[in-house]
């Protein structure tokens, strides 16, 4: 699976047998850094995931400092592409919308629900966290790779 910038400066590519499943944010700063009423991302394992093409970086701490959230971006057009997070080492969240075939994603999960936009319907199927979900559920439903979860 590949995918890249609009600009086509900066492509990464991953490594698996089918594409990832993905979550919703509907966090105040997801609504702002995607310019739309919430963020899409998917969570893969950062040996499956190879980046070609210079990004630029701009690091955010976490407003109880116990995390940093590193973001890349392409440098040309400023499409963010994904980012890391200390919270989540060996991890990737890839922005659903730079996958060449992001039509075919699929959200399975929603959080930060109490800070979504009033005209936006959440089905019901799919579980949602009026805050953050816990990190074990969260990555058992996006089947993201964490040592010590089984994957049933």
């Amino acid at each position: 699976m590949e995918g890249g910038c609009r600009c086509g400066s900066v492509r990464w590519r991953i490594e698996g047998e089918r594409i990832p499943r993905t979550y919703a944010c509907h966090c105040l700063d997801c609504q702002t850094w995607s310019g739309s009423a919430f963020s899409q991302q998917a969570i893969v394992a950062r040996e499956r995931f190879e980046c070609i093409g210079k990004v630029g970086q701009f690091d955010l701490p976490s407003s109880d400092g116990n995390r940093i959230s590193n973001q890349f971006a392409c440098p040309a057009c400023f499409t963010r592409l994904y980012n890391t997070n200390t919270s989540r080492p060996g991890l990737v969240a890839i922005r659903a919308g730079t996958f060449d075939d992001s039509h075919q994603l699929t959200v399975v999960a929603h959080i930060w629900t109490k800070r979504k936009q009033p005209w936006l319907t959440i089905d019901e199927r799919y579980p949602s966290w009026p805050e953050g979900a816990p990190q074990a559920e969260l990555f058992r439903l996006i089947d993201a790779p964490v040592a010590g979860l089984s994957r049933k």
